[in-house]
C-alpha cells in the first residue's frame, strides 16, 4: 500500500527527470535563465509537484485531477524540450533522452489513473 507519496514509482521517476533538465538546462545560454531555462524547470518541476500534491488530497477524484496536471505540464516540457533542441540547446541525444524518460513518466498517471477510476467504482457499488 502506497504509505505517501515517495513511494509511487511515478513520482520517482518525474523526480529523476527534473534532475536531468535541471542538468541540461544549466549549460543553456546564460540569456535564457528567464527565458526557455526558467519554462523548462517550472514544467519539469511541476510534474511530480502535482503527483505529490494529489496523493496528500483526501479523495481519489483529486488525486486524479492533479495526475491529469501532470500529465499536462509533460507535454508542455516536451514541447519546451522540442524548442530547447531546434535552438541548438540541446543535442539530440540529450533530446532523445529526455524525451523518452517523460514518455515513460506519461505512461505511469495513465495506469495510476485507470486504477483509481476502477477503485472508485467498486466503492460506489459497494454501498
Amino acid at each position: 500500500m502506497v504509505k505517501s507519496y515517495e513511494d509511487l514509482i511515478v513520482w520517482q521517476k518525474a523526480m529523476a527527470l527534473v534532475t536531468e533538465v535541471y542538468k541540461a538546462t544549466g549549460r543553456f545560454p546564460a540569456a535564457e535563465m528567464y527565458g526557455l531555462t526558467s519554462q523548462i524547470r517550472r514544467a519539469a518541476v511541476s510534474v511530480p509537484s502535482n503527483i505529490a500534491e494529489g496523493q496528500g488530497r483526501e479523495g481519489s477524484k483529486e488525486f486524479r485531477h492533479f495526475l491529469a496536471i501532470a500529465k499536462g505540464s509533460l507535454q508542455e516540457l516536451r514541447t519546451q524540450i522540442r524548442i530547447a533542441q531546434n535552438l541548438g540547446f540541446l543535442k539530440a541525444e540529450e533530446m532523445g533522452s529526455m524525451l523518452e524518460h517523460s514518455d515513460e513518466v506519461a505512461r505511469m498517471p495513465s495506469g495510476l489513473l485507470t486504477s483509481l477510476k476502477e477503485r472508485s467504482r467498486l466503492l460506489a457499488t459497494n454501498h
